[in-house]
C-alpha cells in the first residue's frame, strides 16, 4: 500500500562533534549540521519557561556579586581581584555557563608575561576548540563573529590558558561530560526536546486564532495514483505548505472535473484543547525537572503538594535548590577564578553573595564564623551588626513621657513569649533591605497602644558606658544611638551578629546554650560578663490631635497613661546587666566560664 504516505514530526537530533582534515578546530553542530551553540540560544529565545529559567537561575548564581571571606583580613589581595573581575564580565559569564553548559574568559598579559592584568568575558559560542595534540591536550581556541561563514569571518587562533606566552590565552572552562571531550551538555540538555515542542505548541496555536480553528487533515488526490517519485513530490509540497505549526490554511486546487477534484477531509481530535493544555503542563514539567527545580514555587508557579503551607515547601524548595544546583555552579566558576588569581599569587576565599533570604538558610551544620558568613552571604566582618539596621530614630511627632531601666515582673504570658523561640517573618529576616538610619514610623508593635485617642509606643534603647575592652557589639549599638521594638530584639535573637571566638579546633564558639551562635539578646545583651542593659521609653505621639507639643501635653498623655493602667511587662533579667545576673550572665551549659572578661 505504497500510495498511502505518512507526514511524521521531525525528531529532535543531539549535538554532534565534528572533526574534518581540512580544519584545525573541532565543530559542535546538530545532526542536521547547524551551530549547535546557536541552536541553544534559538531554545532560549523562543520558549517562554526555558528563557525564564535561564534567566533566573543565573540571577540566583550571581547573587550580589563576588566577594571574599577574608578581604578584611588581605585588602590589597581582594582589591586586585575586584580590579581583575568586573561585575558585568562575571554576569555574561555566569549567564553563559548556565544557557551554553561552559564558558570563556580571556585572560590578558603584561609584556613580561608574569602577571594577569585583566580577565574579560568572551562569547563561549564564539569560539571552537583547537584538534587535541598528541598528548591530548586541547591547546587553542579559536574565535569566529560567524562560524557560519568562516570565509568572510576568518576564525583567530589564541593559547588555552597556560600553553604560551601571548599576551592574550583563553580559559575555557567546562564541567566533565560523558562522552564528551571538546564541549559539555548543558545541565538542562535531557530537556531540551521538550523546550522545541513549547514553541511548536506556541506557534500552532497562535497561528489557529489568527487563521481559524480546524482538525487533522487528510488529503485526498482523487485523479488516479502517480507514480512513486510524483507521490513523493507531490507529499513534499503539501507538507510544505500544510504542515508544521505555520502550516497555510487555504488549498488552491486545479482540477479536470469534479469527479477528479482534491478532496480534504477532517480527522477529529477529540478534546482539542484537554489535548494542548496536557502538552503544555508537560513541557513545564519536563522543562523544569530538567533544570533541576525542585517546587514550581521557586519561579511563581503554584503547586500542590504535601506540604502544610506554601510557605514551608517554599523554605524548603529554595534551601534544597541552593545546595543542590546553585552552589556547585558557583563552585564551578569560582575554581576558574582562583586559577586566574593563583597566576598573581592571590590566594582568596572567594564566594558569591547570596540573594536567598536569611530565613531561608540552613545553618545547621556551620562551624565557625566564615562558613555562617559564606552560608548567609553576608561578611560578617568587626563592623557589620544587622540588629543596628532594625533600628529607628524617635519621630518630630514623638514625644518621650517615661525612660527607666526595665526591671518589672512578666505574667505567664510574658514568660512564654520569652522563654522560646519567636516564629520569624520573612519581612522580618531580610534584614539587609533595611537601611541604618532610616526611620520605620508605620512598623508598629504588639506592645503599642491608643488611648483616648493618643497613640502610645514602647522602644528599647541599649544603653551603658564604653570602655577600651568593650564587645564591638555593645560599642555599635550604643554609637548607634538608636531604638528597637521588642519584635526587633527577638528576631535578631536567632540571627549571628559575628561576636564568638574561634577555639583551637577552628570551630566559633558563641555566648548561647554549649556556645551556640545565637541566644537572646532580650535578656542576655552582648552575652555573659556584659555591662549594658536594655532601657524601656515610652512615647506619646499626637499626630492628628491639633495639639501642640509642650510640657503640658507632655503631662497630659503621663496622666492618661497612668489613668488607663497602661505599661509593659518584661522579664526581670532585662533590668539586669549580665555582670550582675547569677554566673555573671553565663548560660549554666556554656562552656566560657574560663574566657577572657571583656565589657
Amino acid at each position: 500500500m505504497n500510495n498511502l504516505h505518512v507526514l511524521n514530526l521531525s525528531a529532535y537530533t543531539s549535538p554532534v562533534v565534528s572533526e574534518t582534515n581540512r580544519e584545525n578546530w573541532v565543530d559542535f553542530l546538530t545532526e542536521d549540521g547547524d551551530q549547535y551553540f546557536q541552536f541553544l540560544i534559538e531554545r532560549y529565545s523562543n520558549s517562554t519557561t526555558n528563557n525564564a529559567i535561564i534567566n533566573n537561575v543565573a540571577r540566583l548564581i550571581y547573587g550580589k556579586g563576588l566577594s571574599a571571606l577574608d578581604a578584611n583580613k588581605k585588602p590589597n589581595e581582594y582589591a586586585q581581584m575586584m580590579s581583575l573581575f568586573h561585575k558585568e564580565d562575571v554576569r555574561k559569564m555566569v549567564l553563559d555557563r548556565k544557557m551554553f553548559g561552559q564558558f570563556a574568559i580571556q585572560v590578558h598579559y603584561n609584556d613580561k608575561h608574569d602577571k594577569i592584568l585583566k580577565a574579560y568575558h568572551i562569547p563561549v559560542n564564539l569560539l571552537r576548540a583547537e584538534k587535541c595534540d598528541k598528548d591530548g591536550q586541547i591547546t587553542g581556541y579559536y574565535y569566529s563573529d560567524n562560524w557560519d561563514d568562516t570565509k568572510k569571518f576568518a576564525p583567530i587562533r589564541f593559547n588555552a590558558f597556560g600553553y604560551g606566552k601571548e599576551k592574550i590565552e583563553i580559559l575555557f572552562s567546562k564541567p566533565y561530560s560523558v562522552g564528551m571531550k571538546y564541549y559539555a551538555y548543558p545541565d538542562y540538555q535531557g530537556a531540551v526536546p521538550y523546550t522545541l515542542l513549547e514553541e511548536e505548541i506556541a506557534d500552532y496555536l497562535i497561528n489557529e486564532v489568527q487563521n481559524g480553528f480546524s482538525g487533522t487533515k487528510v488529503v485526498n488526490f482523487n485523479n488516479g495514483v502517480p507514480t512513486d517519485e510524483q507521490q513523493n513530490i507531490i507529499s513534499n509540497k503539501v507538507l510544505d505548505k500544510l504542515t508544521g505549526s505555520r502550516g497555510q490554511k487555504v488549498i488552491v486546487a486545479f482540477n479536470n472535473n469534479a469527479e477528479s477534484k482534491t478532496t480534504v477531509e477532517d480527522i477529529p481530535l477529540n478534546d482539542a484543547p484537554e489535548h494542548y493544555t496536557y502538552l503544555s503542563e508537560e513541557c513545564l514539567r519536563k522543562i523544569m525537572l530538567g533544570h533541576n527545580i525542585t517546587s514550581p514555587l521557586l519561579f511563581g508557579v503554584a503547586s500542590t503538594n504535601g506540604f502544610s503551607s506554601n510557605a514551608e515547601e517554599l523554605k524548603n524548595s529554595s534551601i534544597l535548590f541552593d545546595n543542590m544546583v546553585i552552589r556547585p555552579f558557583q563552585e564551578e566558576i569560582l575554581d576558574a577564578f582562583d586559577s586566574i588569581l593563583a597566576f598573581n599569587g592571590v590566594a582568596l576565599k572567594l564566594f558569591f553573595k547570596t540573594l536567598q533570604p536569611l530565613e531561608f538558610t540552613d545553618l545547621e551544620n556551620t562551624q565557625n564564623a566564615e562558613q555562617v558568613a559564606e552560608e548567609t552571604g553576608t561578611e560578617l566582618s568587626a563592623h557589620t551588626n544587622p540588629l543596628i539596621d532594625l533600628g529607628e530614630e524617635p519621630q518630630d511627632n514623638w514625644v518621650l513621657i517615661d525612660e527607666k531601666e526595665v526591671d518589672y515582673d512578666t505574667d505567664d504570658e510574658e514568660n512564654k513569649l520569652l522563654s522560646k523561640e519567636p516564629k520569624q517573618s520573612l519581612l522580618s529576616k531580610v534584614i539587609n533591605l533595611v537601611s541604618t538610619g532610616d526611620a520605620r514610623p508605620n512598623i508598629t508593635s504588639k506592645q503599642d497602644k491608643v488611648i483616648d485617642g493618643i497613640k502610645f509606643v514602647v522602644r528599647y534603647k541599649y544603653v551603658g558606658a564604653i570602655a577600651s575592652d568593650t564587645r564591638i557589639f555593645c560599642s555599635q549599638m550604643i554609637t548607634a544611638n538608636k531604638i528597637y521594638r521588642k519584635e526587633d530584639i527577638q528576631v535578631m535573637s536567632n540571627t549571628y551578629l559575628g561576636d564568638g571566638y574561634t577555639n583551637k579546633d577552628g570551630k566559633t564558639i558563641g555566648w548561647g546554650a554549649k556556645g551556640a551562635l545565637t541566644f537572646d539578646r532580650f535578656l542576655y545583651k552582648g552575652g555573659g560578663n556584659c555591662y549594658h542593659r536594655w532601657n524601656k521609653q515610652v512615647y506619646a505621639v499626637f499626630e492628628g490631635t491639633g495639639l501642640n507639643i509642650t510640657e503640658n501635653t507632655k503631662k497630659l498623655a503621663q496622666a492618661k497613661a497612668e489613668k488607663f493602667g497602661y505599661k509593659v511587662v518584661n522579664s526581670e533579667l532585662v533590668a539586669k546587666r549580665p555582670v550582675e545576673m547569677p554566673n555573671h550572665g553565663f548560660l549554666p551549659s556554656n562552656p566560657q566560664t574560663k574566657r577572657q572578661i571583656t565589657r
